[in-house]
């Protein structure tokens, strides 16, 4: 099994359009960051977690090969708005989209064209499958387990698959979902900066959910400019704590 982070980076992308800090003018290719995004590969399947604006791009060096499904954690832009972009996977048949039943409305009314019951031809074959909160379901014979994480006030999923768990946006998560998490090969999580931020995760606060989880490795990602050089910032950070980027493959 092994996740290739597609994108590291926060909403708004690193470099930010019209900023010159040093993080955004930066000469080192891991400071460039699209959107938050991870393709895991097992035994079976093929599934991407979110599918976000710079999806197009992520997979354009990829081996084009079947998408067995997508897991959505919730329906914020950045996490959605490449969803269009799954068209020519669907060569290979048609891929599911799963998310919990409040996503699910949200993406129907925002792109109804892709979930009525008789599209037009060259929609893109993307049924929705709704899930619930820590009830495993498999794509393929992979197991798949949603957890419930809090992006500030609004509940949205992380997903723990095999050995791998994968949370983004969060600021906290109720008790049971560190429970889902335990005796993980590898997190991956957000830590979107340096200072608190309402609805994500300081640095700080990534690093202590971290070692609460005790991950063999962590990897953050969704971070902003504001978390400063990776080469400077990754020095700060224990043995088995690292920051991601785009591109990485982690086994």
């Amino acid at each position: 099994m092994k996740i290739r982070i597609l994108g590291s980076g926060t909403s708004t992308g690193v470099p930010e359009i019209g900023c010159t800090c040093p993080v955004c003018t930066s000469a080192d290719p891991r400071d460039r960051r699209l959107r938050a995004s991870a393709l895991v590969e097992t035994d079976d399947a093929r599934i991407l977690i979110d599918c976000g604006p710079d999806f197009r791009e992520q997979m354009l060096d990829l081996p084009f090969r079947k998408i067995d499904g997508v897991l959505i954690t919730h329906e914020h832009y950045d996490h959605i708005g490449g969803l269009d972009d799954l068209r020519p996977f669907c060569r290979f048949g048609e891929i599911p989209i799963y998310s919990e039943s409040y996503t699910a409305e949200k993406l129907r009314s925002r792109m109804p064209y892709c979930f009525v019951e008789h599209s037009y031809p060259g929609v893109p074959n993307i049924p929705l499958r709704e899930i619930d909160v820590n009830r495993t379901f498999s794509i393929n014979n992979t197991p798949v387990t949603p957890l419930r994480v809090m992006h500030g006030r609004l509940p949205i999923l992380g997903y723990r698959i095999g050995n791998i768990g994968y949370v983004t946006d969060m600021l906290a998560m109720p008790e049971e979902s560190y429970e889902q998490l335990r005796d993980l090969d590898v997190l991956v999580m957000n830590a979107l900066r340096i200072t608190p931020h309402p609805t994500h995760q300081s640095l700080t606060e990534a690093l202590m959910a971290a070692r609460r989880i005790g991950a063999n490795e962590t990897y953050f990602i969704h971070m902003s400019h504001h978390v400063g050089l990776q080469a400077e910032v990754e020095k700060l950070l224990p043995p088995n704590v690292h920051f991601a980027w785009d591109g990485l493959e982690i086994f």
